[in-house]
């Protein structure tokens, strides 16, 4: 026998009793902060954490938070708009006073609640997504919410073992998303010394060999399902269309936006093409797209030299068709795309299996808390 079940047979033989969380914990008030404060205060060798919306968090120095509120003791702080969940953090602190925390005199009861908010934060997503457009929960939601109250002992024990599990899943993930960056390094390597040696062959311009153009808004709403991909400014597809614009076999890069100039994209089917981003697509059959996209891929510094600063970060369509080709003839063409796509399968592979990897470590570790803190309730 466990030592976990050794202690519910000895301690709670009847049943672990359950109360709302306002019964045993006490709630704390954050300080009324605005965003705009929060960044210019914001300084990573401050002493204090401020926390706000969605996953906004910056350090500060105490003297510079006005009307703080500074919170000293173990707490789980519920994240309530945006982004629901619950943190715990045993640091200086304090956050925005649209948000709430929890705290009590043991330690190990506050980090034993973060677990059980953790492991129920379902609910309290489904709440947040029924309020409206914009998902958050209330106050009465957490504190009229029932929680197993078990004997401390025995949340001193299932901290513990969850503890210990979060560090061992937080190692793997780590080795594991380490390996997946080196795989990806390793396909950049070959590819780069693949297109790099295979010698000098005709010296173009992009616009001797390719068409270049721009998109248009979609005619349809935009939707998170459907036929088409819908790609624009970015470096993922923007949703989905019910109709095409564009044939697919063709490269994309985006012409405007945030974080999105330098990256070059290939389109395999038809999709969408929108305002913010060009096709470029080979004007006759000798020059492949697929070629254009590894060549370019490859040599994107060369676009990011192009890239316009500003407001919004911008490529100038005349810039872009001088970027350099080095065409061979069509036979080395294929067989330095084969020679890609086969590569680019083996790496696929090996890095789609990575994540799953992580996330089925994640799951199980989900189920294994969701086991430890289910309880038989005690009958009143």
């Amino acid at each position: 026998m466990s030592r976990l079940a050794e202690l519910m047979e000895k301690l709670c033989p009847e049943g672990v009793e359950y109360k709302p969380i306002k019964a045993v914990f006490k709630r704390l008030k954050g300080t009324p902060i605005t965003a705009q404060k929060m960044k210019a205060i914001a300084n990573d060798n401050g002493e204090i954490r401020i926390f706000a919306g969605g996953k906004t968090v910056v350090n500060a120095h105490e003297e510079e938070i006005p009307n703080a509120n500074i919170i000293n003791q173990p707490s789980v702080l519920v994240q309530s708009r945006g982004v629901i969940d619950a943190i715990y953090y045993d640091k200086p602190f304090t956050f925005k006073n649209e948000m709430w925390a929890y705290t009590n005199e043991n330690p190990i009861s506050v980090k034993f609640l973060c677990h059980v908010l953790k492991n129920n934060i379902q609910h309290f997503r489904d709440k947040a997504s029924s309020m409206g457009s914009f998902p958050q929960i209330s106050i009465k939601d957490t504190e009229e919410y029932l929680i197993p109250v078990p004997p401390l002992e025995i949340q001193c024990e299932i901290v513990r073992i969850l503890d210990k599990f979060t560090e061992l899943t937080a190692e793997l993930t780590a080795e594991l998303t380490a390996e997946l960056t080196a795989r990806e390094q390793q396909y950049e390597y070959y590819e780069h010394a693949l297109l790099q040696n295979m010698g000098v062959f005709q010296r173009l311009k992009l616009d001797d060999v390719a068409n270049i153009s721009v998109g248009k808004k979609p005619l349809d709403s935009i939707s998170d399902e459907g036929e088409y991909e819908y790609i624009n400014a970015g470096t993922t597809r923007s949703g989905f269309t019910k109709n095409y614009n564009c044939l697919g076999d063709v490269v994309t890069t985006p012409s405007r936006g945030q974080g999105g100039i330098g990256y070059i994209g290939y389109q395999k089917n038809n999709f969408w093409l929108g305002p913010l981003c060009y096709q470029i697509r080979s004007k006759n059959k000798n020059c492949l797209n697929k070629f254009l996209y590894y060549s370019m891929r490859d040599d994107n510094a060369i676009i990011l030299k192009m890239k316009k600063e500003g407001g919004t970060p911008a490529l100038n369509g005349n810039d872009l068709k001088n970027f350099p080709i080095n065409l061979p003839p069509l036979a080395e063409q294929q067989r330095i795309v084969d020679v890609l796509d086969r590569f680019d399968v083996i790496c696929h592979d090996l890095t789609a299996g990575l994540p799953a990897e992580i996330e089925a470590r994640q799951k199980q570790y989900e189920y294994y808390r969701d086991k430890l803190l289910t309880f038989k309730r005690k009958e009143a």
